[in-house]
């Protein structure tokens, strides 16, 4: 890494739990950047060896050890907690950037002042030539989604204004993320992002893409993604970002939808219907998530209540403009 100034604007916050196998490529991608920066690697109660190999081989790091695992969402915050430089960046742990891509995610903030993040071109490095991630879509419903997951490399080659950013490989205001309340800590993981973004947008601020800021991600190395863990925090992670920052009636709709999918489900297990074996269609799961999302309500509520009372954007505005758009 190029020799560090008394006072970079920037730091990388990387999160990791058991990903000992994944961080050597991960941090040397780091130490080849040409923008100077700090970095802060998140462990959240590893038990793999993560702590002593930071200690010898990473000693530029500032390593939080957090007592339990906080999943992404509480380990990005405990990150955040630290940080104090202006800007701050997520590269995610089974990822690898390119030497210039923190450079490129910084210019583009610094070009555009309206802009609370910027979000990566994310390549797939199992699927050589496919792009992971470049932003966060909203879909129809109200949901997120991978923008151009699955196609071409050199798709989406323009700088552009997006809904959202992915939390694996972004650059933010850190300031203005702690004023709208930094990450949702009870998400644990998944959604935190899109999450963010609806608040970044509720307050006023813009979030964009740099096709210049290019990383390559080993997509789902930490979490397998046909789990049932995965299904439970996905599942109850899109009705709370829902009810905390979508205009109502969607919310609504979609817990409404989530609980008639629920009995559909059911009622064809109930009477022979072939019903696919995936996780997200197990009622034990859906059961899960249900009761979790209830026990969640009142905060998910109160949050609700504090962020529109803050927010000088309408969330109608806001789904007016992205809902079911292509950026």
């Amino acid at each position: 890494m190029a020799a560090e100034p008394s006072d970079p604007s920037v730091t990388v916050v990387v999160v990791t739990w058991q990903g000992r196998h994944l961080l050597e490529p991960c941090l040397r991608s780091l130490r080849l950047q040409t923008r100077p920066h700090r970095l802060v690697v998140v462990d959240n109660a590893s038990t793999d060896g993560t702590a002593e190999f930071l200690a010898a081989e990473h000693s530029e790091a500032v390593v939080v050890r957090n007592q339990t695992n906080l999943g992404f969402a509480g380990g990005v915050q405990a990150g955040m907690d630290v940080v104090r430089t202006r800007y701050v960046a997520l590269l995610n742990n089974d990822a690898e950037a390119e030497p210039d891509w923190l450079d490129a995610l910084v210019r583009h903030l610094e070009e555009h002042p309206e802009a609370a993040a910027v979000t990566s071109r994310m390549l797939l490095t199992d699927r050589p030539g496919t792009l992971n991630n470049t932003g966060v879509r909203l879909l129809a419903d109200g949901h997120g989604a991978d923008r151009g997951l699955g196609e071409a490399e050199n798709a989406y080659p323009r700088a552009e204004e997006v809904f959202g950013f992915s939390g694996g490989a972004a650059a933010m205001r850190t300031d203005v993320v702690a004023e709208v309340g930094g990450f949702p800590r009870p998400f644990f993981l998944y959604y935190e992002d899109t999450d963010l973004s609806w608040r970044l947008r509720l307050a006023g601020w813009t979030i964009r893409y740099e096709p210049g800021a290019v990383v390559r991600h080993r997509h789902s190395a930490t979490v397998d993604q046909q789990s049932e863990g995965f299904a439970f925090h996905n599942e109850r992670n899109r009705l709370l970002t829902l009810l905390r920052c979508a205009p109502l009636p969607i919310a609504l709709r979609a817990v409404l939808r989530f609980l008639l999918t629920t009995a559909s489900l059911t009622l064809g297990r109930l009477t022979g219907r072939d019903v696919p074996d995936v996780a997200t269609f197990r009622l034990g799961v859906r059961l899960r998530v249900f009761r979790s999302f209830l026990h969640l309500l009142p905060w998910a509520l109160r949050s609700r209540r504090a962020i529109l009372r803050r927010a000088p954007v309408r969330p109608d505005e806001v789904a007016r403009t992205w809902l079911g758009a292509g950026g």
